[in-house]
């Protein structure tokens, strides 16, 4: 809640003269904490393209889109009105591999014992459009869980978004992790191949195929950082931004996409169109923390999620 400026702003004053929160700094400088760490990527309604490239791990990238608003008609941080959403998630880009947001879809992991289903039926709408490999949230704390929706992609106006849901029986008991097998290797994978921009992503391509002002010659809308290369994709220091790019910790570099240059709400008339065939899937994660509020305090352990994704190796890997 403190990163809401205008909230902030609103509910911090105290009638008694002192502010809720005792602590000096503004919501901007509270958000510094995240926006500034070479750790953490932050997203507040924009996507960023994570690109993974240590040494000794795997060479591949992803789309993230992150929004931390919720649908509530009572006075909260990011918050919006129920059935008022739609411009909010219409932003989501349609190359999204991972929606992670605060509030789940309507109908998926969103029980709650007092108001039962309290999801986002806009949200459920655009996370058709989009369909990425994932759809994270939290917000009801008694919902964890993990569904494996199969989107209705042929007659979606029949009244049903979706073909079929299947259920995760959690396998964590004891000792065990609480895992989610979709790889082949697994004999369940996902039928989700979300991978525009993780085909197109290797540091030997986009040094090939980089166009002015970034993006990728022949693919429109799928932005890319416009001055990284492959002989300077190994020199950045954790921190440094360059290029629009920040690189992190680890090896990982980050390139944020904001929204459309509408603002909230607005959707690159040139973002690829969603493949039927692509895109059957979505597994939707509550990986809420805490456990429900009406029960004494608890808390759940971490939802470990196993997928395959497209990898690329180096020209001197390759050597």
């Amino acid at each position: 809640m403190t990163l809401d400026a205008p909230f902030f702003e609103k509910h911090n004053a105290h009638p008694l003269g002192h502010n809720r929160w005792p602590d000096t700094r503004s919501s901007e400088d509270n958000k510094k904490l995240f926006t500034e760490s070479r750790s953490l990527t932050y997203l507040e309604n924009e996507a960023a393209t994570i690109y993974l490239n240590a040494k000794d791990g795997p060479h591949t990238c992803f789309k993230v889109y992150g929004s931390p608003y919720v649908p509530n008609n009572r006075e909260w941080g990011f918050a919006y009105k129920p059935g008022t959403g739609r411009e909010l998630w219409d932003a989501i880009p349609s190359d999204a591999d991972i929606v992670v947001t605060h509030t789940p879809p309507k109908g998926h992991c969103d029980m709650a014992v007092h108001d039962g289903r309290t999801g986002c039926a806009e949200l459920l709408h655009a996370l058709h459009r989009v369909r990425p490999m994932m759809s994270v949230f939290g917000h009801i704390h008694e919902a964890r869980g993990v569904e494996r929706v199969r989107w209705n992609v042929e007659s979606p106006g029949n009244g049903s978004l979706t073909e079929g849901v299947e259920v995760w029986e959690d396998p964590g008991t004891g000792k065990k992790q609480s895992m989610v097998n979709l790889t082949a290797k697994g004999r369940r994978p996902l039928a989700n191949r979300s991978g525009l921009t993780r085909q197109m992503c290797s540091p030997e391509h986009l040094a090939r195929n980089k166009r002015p002002g970034g993006g990728l010659s022949g693919v429109p809308g799928v932005t890319q950082p416009s001055e990284i290369n492959s002989t300077s994709w190994d020199e950045g220091v954790a921190g440094e931004v360059r290029g629009g790019a920040k690189f992190l910790l680890g090896g990982a570099i980050e390139h944020r996409q904001g929204v459309g240059s509408g603002g909230v709400g607005s959707v690159d008339e040139h973002e690829p169109d969603v493949e039927a065939d692509e895109r059957r899937e979505t597994v939707m994660i509550n990986a809420a923390f805490l456990g429900p509020h009406h029960l004494k305090t608890t808390f759940n352990k971490p939802i470990v999620v196993d997928v395959d994704v497209p990898v690329w190796v180096t020209e001197d890997e390759a050597e």
